[in-house]
C-alpha cells in the first residue's frame, strides 16, 4: 500500500470515528435574564447593608525592638564579635519603635464582642475600633487569642451593637456567590464580590488547623478579620489570608469557615483560651497504593505513636487506620486533626480503627495540647516568649552554628517577655530541660509534659558554652 493510500484510509477512518461521537449539547438559545423593566437595577444592596453595619476597623499599636540602621542581624550572632564585645553586644544597637497595623473585625454580640484574626491584634498594646462610617473610636480589650486557628476575640463597651447573622458551613457549595466585607484602612467599609472557588482547603501553610474556604473575591491585607457573607448576608467565614507574590489580590483568598469560628469564639469568650484534645500520633492520608491493604478505603493512617501520650497509653499502633471517632466519619488526616481538636482535654472518645483488616474499638481519654512545643513554621511561642526551630542547614548558616550542634534552636525572644527577662537570647540552643536531654521537638514535648507546672532548669548551648537558666 502506498503512502498516499495509507493517508486516505486514515482520513476516512478518522472521519467515520468523528461521526460516531455524540456530543452532549447545551441549549442553543438560552434565555438571558435582565431586570424586569428599564427602571430596575440588579443589586445585592439589601442583602449586604445589614452585615456592613457589623464589620469594624481595628487599629493596633505595638512596640517592637529592632536593630539601629542597616546593621545585619547575623552580625550580632557572630561568636567572634560576641566573645570580643560580650553577650550584651547586640543590646547596644537595639532601638524601640512603634508599629501600627490595621485590620477588620466582625461584631458577634450586642454587648460588643468582636471576632478578628489573631495576627491583627497579636502583641498589641493598644487597640481602637471604629464601626462602619461612624467616626467614634472605641477602646478594645483582648478577651482571648488562638494562634493555631488565627482567630481572636476583642471587646468594646456598649449594649446596642449590631451583631452579624451566622450561616452554616455544611450548606456551602462551590460556585456560591459571596461577598467579602472589610474596613481596611479606616476609610469606611468596602465590599468585593466573587464565588466560592473551593472548600476544605488545607496544606496552605497559614494556620495549624486549616479547613479554608477559597474565594476569588478581592481580599487585601487590611481586610484580614473581615466578613465573608453569602448572597443573603449571612456570615460564612472570616477572611484570613491571600496567596500573592506582589502583596495584591491574585484571585486566591482564604477564609476560616463559620463553624470553626463559632467553636473558637465560644471557647475564647468562656475560658479566654482554646484548649484542644491531644492524641499523640503522626498521621497521613491513605494513599492509593496502600488502600488495597485495608478494608476501609478512607481514613487517617497512623505512621508513628509518641511515647507518654494518650495514643501510646490506650493502645494505638503504627499502621492502624482511624476511620471513625464517636461515630463521626474520618476521611483523611485533616478530618482526624480537626475532630480531635474539637474535643476538650480529659474527654473520653471512642475511636474505631482497622488493624490487620479487623475492626477494633478503643476508648481513649485525650490529653492537653496546651504547652506542647510547636515549630517556627507554626509561630509557636514557648516558655514565656521563645520562638523555636529544629536545627537544619539554613539555621546553622543563619546563626553561625557548628555543624555538630544538637538540640532545639531559639530563633527569637519576644520583647519584654518572661524569657527575655530571664536571659534567653536568639541563637541559644536548648540541650536539656531538668533531666531530659533535648535533641528534637519530641524531647521538648516529653519534658514539658513531665514538668508542666513547675519551675524548670533549662540548659542552653550559647556558642560553645553551657549556660543554666530557669523559667516556669
Amino acid at each position: 500500500m502506498t503512502k498516499k493510500s495509507i493517508l486516505i484510509a486514515t482520513l476516512i477512518a478518522t472521519n467515520l470515528f468523528a461521526n460516531n461521537i455524540n456530543f452532549n449539547m447545551a441549549e442553543k438559545n438560552p434565555t438571558r435574564i435582565a431586570p424586569n423593566t428599564s427602571q430596575q437595577i440588579l443589586s445585592f444592596n439589601e442583602s449586604i447593608k445589614e452585615p456592613m453595619q457589623s464589620v469594624v476597623n481595628i487599629a493596633a499599636r505595638r512596640t517592637v525592638s529592632s536593630n539601629a540602621g542597616n546593621i545585619p542581624s547575623q552580625m550580632f550572632n557572630d561568636p567572634m564579635l560576641r566573645r570580643f564585645f560580650g553577650d550584651q553586644f547586640s543590646e547596644q544597637f537595639k532601638q524601640n519603635r512603634i508599629q501600627r497595623s490595621l485590620g477588620s473585625g466582625v461584631i458577634v454580640s450586642k454587648d460588643g464582642y468582636i471576632v478578628t484574626n489573631n495576627h491583627v491584634v497579636e502583641n498589641a498594646e493598644e487597640i481602637t475600633v471604629t464601626i462602619a462610617d461612624n467616626p467614634k473610636e472605641y477602646n478594645a480589650r483582648v478577651i482571648g487569642k488562638d494562634s493555631d486557628s488565627d482567630l481572636a476575640v476583642i471587646k468594646i463597651e456598649g449594649t446596642n451593637f449590631k451583631p452579624i447573622n451566622f450561616g452554616y458551613s455544611a450548606n456551602l457549595k462551590v460556585g456560591d456567590l459571596i461577598f467579602a466585607i472589610g474596613n481596611p484602612f479606616g476609610i469606611g467599609n468596602t465590599v468585593t464580590q466573587g464565588i466560592i472557588s473551593a472548600l476544605n482547603k488545607d496544606n496552605v501553610g497559614i494556620n495549624r488547623y486549616e479547613n479554608f474556604i477559597q474565594t476569588d473575591a478581592s481580599i487585601n491585607p487590611g481586610n484580614s478579620g473581615g466578613a465573608l457573607v453569602d448572597s443573603r448576608g449571612a456570615l460564612i467565614g472570616i477572611n484570613s489570608a491571600i496567596i500573592s507574590k506582589s502583596g495584591g489580590n491574585n484571585g486566591i483568598g482564604f477564609s476560616i469557615p463559620v463553624d470553626m469560628v463559632k467553636d473558637v469564639v465560644k471557647k475564647l469568650v468562656t475560658d479566654g483560651k482554646v484548649t484542644r484534645g491531644y492524641l499523640g500520633v503522626v498521621i497521613d492520608d491513605l494513599k492509593e497504593n496502600i488502600k488495597k491493604l485495608y478494608n476501609h478505603k478512607s481514613g487517617a493512617l497512623i505512621l508513628d505513636v509518641a511515647k507518654d501520650t494518650p495514643a501510646y497509653k490506650y493502645g494505638l499502633k503504627r499502621g492502624d487506620l482511624i476511620y471513625s471517632i464517636n461515630n463521626i466519619k474520618i476521611k483523611n488526616r485533616k478530618d482526624l486533626q480537626n475532630v480531635i481538636a474539637s474535643f476538650k482535654p480529659d474527654e473520653t472518645i471512642v475511636i474505631d480503627v482497622e488493624r490487620d483488616k479487623k475492626d477494633v474499638k478503643l476508648n481513649i481519654t485525650l490529653g492537653n495540647r496546651a504547652g506542647l512545643v510547636t515549630s517556627e513554621a507554626n509561630n509557636g511561642k514557648f516558655l514565656g516568649g521563645l520562638l523555636l526551630s529544629e536545627i537544619n542547614a539554613n539555621m546553622i548558616k543563619r546563626f553561625r552554628l557548628s555543624s555538630t550542634t544538637r538540640g532545639v534552636l531559639i530563633t527569637a525572644v519576644e520583647p519584654d517577655s518572661e524569657a527575655e527577662k530571664v536571659g534567653f537570647q536568639p541563637g541559644d540552643v536548648i540541650i536539656q530541660i531538668e533531666d531530659v536531654e533535648i535533641v528534637s521537638f519530641a524531647d521538648m514535648q516529653q519534658a514539658i509534659r513531665k514538668y508542666n507546672k513547675q519551675n524548670k532548669r533549662i540548659y542552653v548551648n550559647r556558642y560553645g558554652q553551657t549556660i543554666l537558666l530557669a523559667i516556669k
